[in-house]
């Protein structure tokens, strides 16, 4: 009992000390902060460094917004960013940039830095390009003739495809087998939107497998690769893929909703740029795109795309579906390189060809650089594809679900840019030795324009470009250097040169083709002035053609902006084109060139938002 009362009291005593001591503590500090002393300063300074910079607590009352952020190397944009006290959240060396998430205060101080090889972008969002054995027929792959190549054996076996989107379902179903066995052909899966918000989920490139589902709570990324790559087999013994012997490579990029930032997109392409070895990636398919907002050599996602096509890989873009008036190509389909779609529907006529129509919505060309595009159309007129019956694309539209079957009916330039991703695959397990340049060149060579019964086009190369895809045709054609002519990728991605195309529009709105003559001595010494009419530039090459701002008045290459939704037309691979594929080509931009009416970009990369449903 003694030595419990000893305890209590000694407890006691401890408590009442410590209350004490805490009193006299607090009112110690009252005191410092109190007093006006300058002796009594530079306490409260050390204390202060010690603690979080002040854009810490700065980002706590200003929001961040995504922006990337562009230098002379990836390393110096981290450096920069990181200086005006930003956070780095991606690395997109491939443009020599990062994604990062900066205030108002941080944006002003990086702003003021006022490096020109310093350039700051909103991170732009970007969505996916489209509107809404027992197995179906699908049609599409007869319909750009590659149905008659499986017959032959040719199901693009030993060729991968990437495809940056909305992921791939769980549930692989036709896309996990090819048609000659052995194991899974889907070789590897990256999910960028994961791999951002949660940095520690991939290991190392060289020791991840990538061989988790990423899945796809759109919808959208597995109906295209079901599209170029299905190897299911429809009640009529025909393949639903165009290409179903084709190994893949899915990279989720787009979100729940099918939309996504650049900076994603961008990472996925990266990834795929790095991977292209190590699953021997020869096609890229986008069907994505956002409103170009300048240039196309100012676009970061644009600088990804040429970066691709520099590696060796075959870039397939979709137009867009902002059809059908004149200039309405998205980013990434404006770049001048690579193979842009446009969209051609069946109007519920399967394999009659005279039914066949541009679809509406197609985006046409020019582009705001004067390229003619796109390059060629796709079948992408309600398209029946598997793809995930949970997923929000069904969900929302239960009406285009195919019931039994986990297929689902879309239409738009993407799933026509599937098709064509499909035929180029087919193309490269013909002859693998084809370069990017040469595959763009046989493919257009092979296309089928829709004609009239006067044999004149249908549509000019605005629209249709050199027309609807012939798998066979582009495979087995000899043709050469008749794509990209004029351009160098590796000038233009060093910002040493960029290019125009030879499309211009005259006072009353027409637009038309600038003929083009050889140099010769004498007009290599006029300093390069153009033609004899106007100088469009001051730094036209000594080598390569000259273009002269004459209206070139042949079939196809003048158009008023009007659309027709007729059919009747004929798909012709007997068309003749009068000047071959010489629109295809460029020069040397000069930024004296100026469209004869003029054009104002879009107030910059201001977040523009693309509806997946167009």
């Amino acid at each position: 009992m003694l030595t419990k009362a000893r305890r209590g009291y000694w407890l006691l005593t401890a408590g009442a000390l410590g209350v004490l001591l805490s009193a006299l503590v607090i009112n110690f500090r009252g005191d410092r902060s109190a007093t006006p002393n300058a002796a009594h300063q530079p306490a409260p300074a050390r204390a202060e460094a010690s603690l979080p910079k002040a854009p810490a607590a700065v980002a706590q009352v200003h929001e961040r917004h995504p922006y990337i952020v562009q230098a002379d190397s990836a390393d110096a944009a981290r450096i920069a960013v990181q200086d005006v006290g930003g956070a780095v959240t991606g690395d997109l060396s491939v443009i020599r940039a990062v994604a990062a998430s900066l205030d108002d205060r941080e944006l002003a101080a990086l702003r003021a830095e006022r490096s020109a090889r310093l350039q700051i972008y909103d991170d732009t969002p970007v969505s996916a390009s489209s509107t809404g054995g027992a197995l179906p027929e699908t049609y599409y792959p007869s319909e750009v003739d590659a149905s008659s190549m499986h017959i032959g054996g040719l199901t693009g076996r030993g060729v991968t495809v990437a495809v940056v989107d909305s992921g791939m379902w769980s549930q692989q179903g036709p896309l996990q087998y090819s048609p000659s066995g052995g194991g899974s052909r889907v070789l590897a899966q990256y999910d960028v939107i994961l791999a951002r918000q949660q940095p520690s989920y991939y290991a190392s490139s060289w020791l991840e497998t990538y061989s988790r589902n990423i899945d796809d709570p759109y919808g959208h990324g597995t109906h295209v690769t079901s599209i170029i790559a299905s190897s299911g087999v429809a009640t009529t013994g025909k393949f639903q893929g165009v290409a179903p012997g084709v190994n893949l490579v899915s990279v989720r990029a787009l979100d729940a909703k099918g939309s996504g930032r650049y900076s994603d997109v961008i990472s996925g392409i990266q990834w795929v740029i790095l991977q292209r070895a190590r699953y021997h990636i020869r096609v890229l398919n986008l069907s994505l795109g956002a409103p170009p907002s300048g240039p196309y050599w100012t676009d970061p996602l644009n600088q990804a795309v040429m970066a691709a096509w520099a590696s060796g890989i075959v870039v397939v873009a979709a137009a867009g579906n902002r059809g059908p008036g004149p200039l309405t190509i998205d980013a990434p389909g404006d770049v001048p390189y690579v193979i842009t779609v446009g969209a051609v529907t069946d109007n519920y006529y399967p394999l009659q060809q005279k039914q066949y129509r541009l679809a509406a919505f197609s985006s046409a060309g020019p582009t705001f650089e004067g390229f003619v595009k796109p390059e060629v159309v796709g079948m992408g007129g309600h398209n029946l594809a598997y793809a995930p019956d949970n997923g929000t694309l069904a969900t929302e539209f239960p009406q285009w679900v195919h019931e039994p079957y986990d297929d689902f009916t879309m239409s738009g330039t993407s799933q026509a840019a599937a098709t064509v991703s499909g035929v180029v695959a087919l193309m490269l397990e013909v002859n693998p030795g084809l370069t990017p340049d040469q595959v763009k060149c046989r493919l257009m060579s092979g296309a089928r324009p829709a004609v009239n019964s006067s044999g004149s086009l249908a549509y000019t190369v605005f629209q249709q470009g050199a027309g609807l895809v012939d798998a066979r045709n582009s495979a087995y054609s000899t043709a050469s250097g008749c794509a990209n002519q004029g351009l160098n990728v590796g000038l233009d991605l060093a910002g040493l040169q960029h290019y125009g195309g030879r499309a211009n529009e005259d006072s009353n709105g027409n637009f038309y083709i600038m003929a083009q003559a050889p140099v010769t001595a004498s007009s290599s010494l006029l300093g390069g002035l153009v033609g004899t009419v106007s100088t469009l530039t001051a730094s036209v090459p000594l080598v390569g053609p000259l273009v002269k701002d004459v209206a070139v008045l042949l079939d196809g290459l003048f158009w008023n902006g009007t659309y027709s939704s007729a059919s009747g037309y004929t798909w012709s691979s007997g068309y003749t084109w009068s000047s071959g594929y010489t629109w295809s080509s460029g020069y040397t931009w000069s930024s004296g060139y100026t469209w004869s009416s003029g054009y104002t970009w879009s107030s910059g990369y201001a977040g523009i938002d693309v509806p997946a449903q167009q």
